[in-house]
């Protein structure tokens, strides 16, 4: 990766449906090129997809939180995740350095249908416990 490359991912972060035009112009270079190294960042897998930011405020959702979990002695996070992914409210796992291990990111419709999800997170057996976090306000969405 060059500095244009960096440019352009630049770019397609701020708005993945950026014209590829606009993008050859910020960058300097003509369309065809741009289409080129944008192919090849897809295929080098530098750019692993697009996705589309929904406003939390009016898709309806209702509340996002963070569960913090520390796992049970020697369980792999991977086997956490094997349960907690087939669970709809749950959007994604990090796992970090320190304490905790991990982090849920979770969208639930209300607090006692986040209390279900919690509970049914601690029902697997390999959690030795849970913090939750309710997310009041985005000021900067994931653009992930």
């Amino acid at each position: 990766m060059d500095a244009i490359d960096r440019q352009i991912l630049s770019l397609l972060t701020e708005n993945a449906r950026r014209p590829v035009a606009d993008i050859a112009q910020r960058v300097g270079l003509s369309p065809a090129p741009v289409t080129r190294r944008i192919d090849r960042l897809e295929r080098d897998g530098v750019i692993e997809g697009y996705t589309t930011v929904v406003s939390r405020s009016r898709d309806g959702a209702g509340i996002e939180a963070f569960v913090e979990i520390r796992l049970l002695g020697s369980i792999e996070t991977s086997e956490v995740w094997a349960d907690l992914e087939a669970m709809p409210e749950v959007v994604q796992m990090l796992t970090i350095a320190g304490d905790p291990d991990a982090l849920i990111r979770v969208r639930v419709d209300n607090v006692d249908h986040l209390a279900r999800v919690v509970n049914q997170m601690r029902k697997t057996g390999k959690l030795i416990g849970t913090k939750t976090l309710i997310v009041l306000d985005e000021l900067r969405p994931d653009r992930s």
